[in-house]
């Protein structure tokens, strides 16, 4: 039988806020346990929560990203369950009344477009943190730990709409998600910290059925490929056990990456599980239009509109291009070298940004904004190219010096103390070409023979004795010439 998976993913985005969402406690990441819970956090009698203004602009600035419905009011509410790590023994969060609803997000999986609908963004409070492992009690008992910093930490809670057909899918619109909150600058999507964690809701179903198949949950994959490859297990156990008769369960399960398999945690609860009702210690939020105005005079250019404007107005390929807007420090970048060069020359910035410079990142590991070569110097090189002055090959040389701090980084100084300036003149590159005819008459035989490969071979026996100095254009231009 041919099975169809259907996922639907609901991401928890950390709000980049200095304080939480309902108390003036700090956010940092790395403090000493329970260092940044305040008695609002630890649910102290008599407190009480008050929302914190900047974690709405910054879901309000997520929904005009993705096109959702702003609600003009929107209700908190409680979520009851009981854990160590929830101090109230309840969530503040959203439920039938949440801040956003509906919008979509697209991205390119193999050069295809997709777009997944979203059901809805909300916002919530998270909990503390349980720590089991290598805790031990006063007395040297193995004990369980509670860390409240974490407590109240301000989350917008992203969810699909089932639309998603593969594990690949999956991940492509989870980078494409956690590029778009880092790009807006809502989130420093650092998910090795939390920051940014996915929870999939799985299910298969025979193909060309319309009914949904019983779904399971997994929990806080916390990596895109732990994601990918959690998918692709849970559905392959569900196909599995229906094929042997068996019945998908829903519940909620683990992923375990060191085994690649996921476990089942507990029993899927449902909302009424949860005893929702709005919470009395918080009015209603209202959100005016002048106050959405106000965060749109704000948002910056979005990555698929900055995509369209460099393959519209300065020729990049859709690849190049859906390269540099990944990351808005790299499509800055990108635009603040393109700015010193020729309008018809950014494609010759995007290679370099993408090939070499890049390359030079990777090697040392560094971020684009740490470069040691800046983009107004990589334009002097790159025009050096434009005119000339040097060949890519030469160039590339200089790119290494520049990197290392040779002269300041300063690409002209570079090429004029090793005496790297391209040879252009006609006669001296003409004597060079008659040295490497004369000198390989068994290439120029297999050349006139039908052998192209030949051809390239001479010109490099030309820039071997150039130094690789020679202008290749006229080197292949002047060798085309004279071999007929």
């Amino acid at each position: 039988m041919n099975w169809e998976i259907v996922i639907g993913l609901e991401t928890h985005v950390q709000l980049s806020t200095q304080s939480k969402i309902f108390s003036d406690s700090s956010t940092a990441f790395g403090a000493e346990p329970n260092t940044q819970a305040n008695a609002v956090d630890m649910a102290l009698p008599g407190t009480l929560p008050v929302l914190n203004r900047g974690v709405v602009d910054l879901a309000i600035m997520f929904g005009l990203a993705v096109d959702a419905d702003i609600a003009s009011t929107s209700v908190f509410a409680r979520k009851n369950y009981f854990y160590p790590d929830l101090p109230k023994n309840y969530q503040i969060s959203q439920f039938d009344q949440p801040i956003l609803s509906g919008g979509s997000l697209s991205f390119l999986l193999d050069d295809d477009e997709k777009t997944v609908a979203l059901t809805r963004a909300h916002l919530e409070e998270d909990a503390g943190k349980s720590l089991h492992e290598n805790f031990t009690g006063p007395h040297g008992e193995s004990s369980t730990g509670i860390d409240l910093n974490r407590a109240g930490t301000p989350l917008l809670e992203i969810v699909t709409e089932p639309d998603i057909r593969s594990a690949a899918e999956a991940a492509a619109y989870a980078r494409a998600l956690h590029a778009l909150v880092v790009w807006l600058g809502i989130c420093d999507g650092n998910m090795q910290e939390g920051s940014f964690r996915c929870d999939a809701n799985v299910s298969v179903r025979p193909a060309g059925q319309t009914a949904l198949g019983t779904r399971c949950e997994i929990k806080n994959l916390n990596s895109f490929r732990f994601l990918e490859r959690a998918i692709l297990y849970e559905a392959r156990r569900q196909i599995e056990l229906i094929e042997d008769g068996g019945t998908v369960l829903q519940e909620t399960r683990l992923y375990d990456a060191d085994r690649d398999e996921t476990r089942s945690m507990r029993t899927k609860e449902d909302a009424d599980d949860y005893r929702y009702f709005s919470d009395p210690d918080i009015p209603v939020l209202t959100v005016s239009e002048d106050w959405i105005a106000d965060i749109k005079s704000r948002l910056p250019e979005l990555p698929a509109q900055m995509r369209e404007r460099f393959v519209s107005e300065l020729e990049l390929t859709p690849y190049d291009a859906t390269q540099l807007t990944s990351d808005r420090r790299y499509a800055e970048f990108f635009e603040n070298t393109a700015k010193h060069l020729p309008a018809d020359q950014a494609k010759l910035a995007a290679n370099w940004i993408l090939s070499e410079l890049l390359a030079a990142l990777n090697r040392n590991e560094l971020a684009i904004t740490e470069s040691p070569v800046k983009p107004e110097q990589l334009a002097a090189l790159i025009n050096r190219i434009i005119d000339g002055t040097i060949s890519n090959k030469i160039a590339r040389e200089v790119f290494e010096a520049m990197w290392e701090g040779e002269e300041n980084a300063n690409p002209d100084t570079i090429i004029e103390k090793r005496g790297l300036k391209q040879i252009t003149d006609s006669g001296a590159i003409e004597a060079l070409v008659d040295e490497a005819l004369a000198n390989n008459p068994k290439i120029v035989e297999q050349y006139r023979a039908g052998r192209d490969r030949a051809f390239n071979s001479l010109v490099g026996q030309v820039m071997k004795a150039a130094k690789g100095k020679a202008n290749p254009k006229q080197v292949a231009d002047l060798l085309k010439q004279k071999l007929g």
